[in-house]
């Protein structure tokens, strides 16, 4: 008989093993939303909205009234997570209708927009947000190193875009080997600058993750 966390491990692998396409990722998704929450908190196997939001606080500071998009929010739990360090002014942006429906009924978010993150255009205006952010998602069968002039064209001039993935991807996932090239293709076009690469400890139960953080141009 397997435990809980286990099963929670082969959700997390169904929805993101190699080769998964966004599409059938998404239909994973769309049956897990109502559990989705309850897996991933009781099992304790997932630290990344608690870091990402410590880490986009310590970068803003006092400015509670910042306007912030949670880029791929899924079920709002780095929303959650922002909330308790007493910001306010958030939007969720995911791909996936029934996560959102969880994320919308937390009552974190002002704003709810249901969209593929990636180089279509949002209907996001330029320069809306002071700060956006993004946790768990560059996996197999999510966004793609194509999302980041997208993320860029949304942020104002002078804000910042956190970012965390799994450092073990980073390596290992084809897509995600590009990253950290794409990124610095990016800074030398004067699109952004880095301003730190902090590891997260114990991000995941079984890894670390890297905290990325930019300062638009």
């Amino acid at each position: 008989m397997t435990s809980h966390k286990d099963d929670v491990y082969r959700k997390v692998w169904s929805v993101q093993h190699p080769g998964i396409t966004t599409e059938e990722s998404q239909r994973f998704y769309s049956t897990w939303a109502p559990q989705y929450d309850k897996d991933l908190t009781t099992t304790e196997i997932y630290n990344g909205p608690r870091q990402i939001a410590e880490a986009l606080a310590g970068v803003l500071g006092d400015r509670k009234d910042a306007r912030i998009l949670d880029a791929a929010a899924g079920t709002g739990l780095v929303g959650e997570e922002l909330r308790k360090l007493g910001f306010s002014n958030m939007d969720a942006l995911d791909a996936n209708k029934e996560m959102l429906d969880i994320a919308e009924s937390k009552k974190v978010y002002r704003n709810l927009i249901h969209d593929l993150l990636g180089p279509n255009r949002l209907q996001i205006a330029d320069n809306t947000y002071d700060a956006l952010c993004c946790s768990g998602s560059f996996s197999d069968g999510h966004l793609k190193c194509d999302c980041l002039e997208e993320m860029i064209r949304v942020v104002k001039p002078g804000g910042v875009i956190c970012l965390i993935v799994k450092e073990a991807f980073l390596e290992t996932v084809e897509e995600y080997k590009r990253l950290e090239p794409r990124m610095s293709e990016l800074q030398d076009k004067g699109l952004w600058e880095r301003t730190s690469r902090i590891v997260a400890e114990e991000y995941v139960e079984n890894g670390n993750g890297i905290i990325f953080i930019y300062k638009v141009l």
